[in-house]
């Protein structure tokens, strides 16, 4: 299927696996290349030598175009960017816009530019400062995630800004990619579909969690770090939501000094990571301390199979998941079903 999307990246089918942190590492990103789709290495997660050994394990398991996504806030963010440079990597994704001095050194060196947005507004500033293309994640996705549905958004960015737009949130099948290529998108963005994969190095305990899961138990929260966060339902998270600012606090600093050990970062550190990523939100300290640590609370779920101490970010589609396909398998599946509406909308 060409769009957009395939001619500017350079892969066969217009499908993007999303940058998931402790979840898109070499395995899957490799495995979402082989399968012609754009696989996204997660960074954020991982130290400045961590993504460059990731980068050249990707690059060792394929031939085929990948991307890394990155902190546009993070300290080292050029260094980062030098490795993806120096690397070949074809395509750098952003979690939050990057400025317009990162976007125009990136494409100096030839690498394609797609921030995500969760607002009309965003895409235009970012269009306008020379992003090559856009994801557009409407409230069905899963992680950090806004208040208006894909359905909504997804239409007033195609028709707001002059370069492709990629969907996200609410995608997992072929009718979703046609459904999204009949609003005008280049393409769709999944990352829960792509969690749910036997490529994924998620622990098949956690992965049963999502499969038991129904649309009603992927809820969103601010209990976590204060902003909307989507996710699955658990013990702790409602433990969370139950907590006052005192017991709150307690309980994060309780949680921080086991995940600082974990982590080996200091207070200090965790504080300043913790304050970055409050975007003039109005948090209390306990959401401050647990925005520092989303980090490793995610980790020790998706990395340690502890959903009892971590979180699991989800998007809505993990109520209608029911499998666990290879990267190829799930990739060949919505091509076909992809073809086969295509094929049927005419006698309808």
């Amino acid at each position: 299927m060409d769009t957009a999307l395939t001619r500017l990246v350079g892969v066969a089918h217009p499908i993007v696996q999303t940058g998931m942190g402790w979840v898109a590492g070499p395995r899957l990103v490799s495995a979402t290349a082989n399968a012609g789709a754009l696989g996204v290495l997660a960074s954020a997660t991982m130290t400045v030598d961590e993504l460059r050994s990731a980068v050249r394990e990707v690059k060792s398991r394929t031939d085929r175009p990948f991307g890394v996504n990155l902190r546009a806030d993070a300290g080292d963010a050029r260094e980062r960017v030098r490795i993806i440079v120096d690397e070949g990597v074809r395509v750098a994704s952003f979690a939050l816009a990057p400025s317009r001095e990162l976007i125009a050194e990136l494409k100096d060196a030839g690498v394609v530019v797609i921030p995500s947005i969760g607002a009309r507004r965003h895409a235009e500033k970012v269009a306008a400062w020379g992003a090559d293309a856009v994801v557009v994640q409407g409230g069905e996705g899963g992680g950090h995630t806004g208040e208006v549905a894909t359905t909504v958004l997804l239409p007033q960015v195609v028709d707001a800004v002059d370069i492709p737009v990629i969907a996200a949130g609410g995608f997992h099948d072929g009718r979703g990619l046609v459904a999204a290529l009949s609003y005008g998108a280049a393409g769709i963005a999944m990352g829960t579909r792509f969690l749910l994969t036997s490529d994924s190095t998620v622990p098949d305990t956690v992965k049963a969690k999502y499969l038991a899961a129904t649309v009603r138990d992927v809820f969103v929260t601010t209990a976590v770090d204060g902003l909307p966060h989507r996710m699955l339902r658990t013990e702790m998270v409602a433990a969370l939501e139950r907590a006052g600012r005192v017991r709150g606090l307690a309980q994060a600093v309780r949680r921080a000094a086991g995940f600082r050990r974990l982590s080996g970062l200091s207070w200090a550190a965790m504080v300043r990571d913790g304050l970055a990523m409050r975007h003039g939100k109005d948090l209390s300290w306990s959401q401050v301390l647990l925005a520092a640590n989303t980090p490793m609370l995610l980790k020790a779920s998706m990395v340690e199979g502890r959903t009892d101490l971590g979180v699991m970010a989800s998007g809505q589609v993990a109520g209608v998941i029911e499998d666990l396909p290879s990267c190829g398998e799930l990739v060949t599946r919505i091509m076909s079903e992809a073809a086969h509406v295509l094929r049927t909308l005419p006698s309808m």
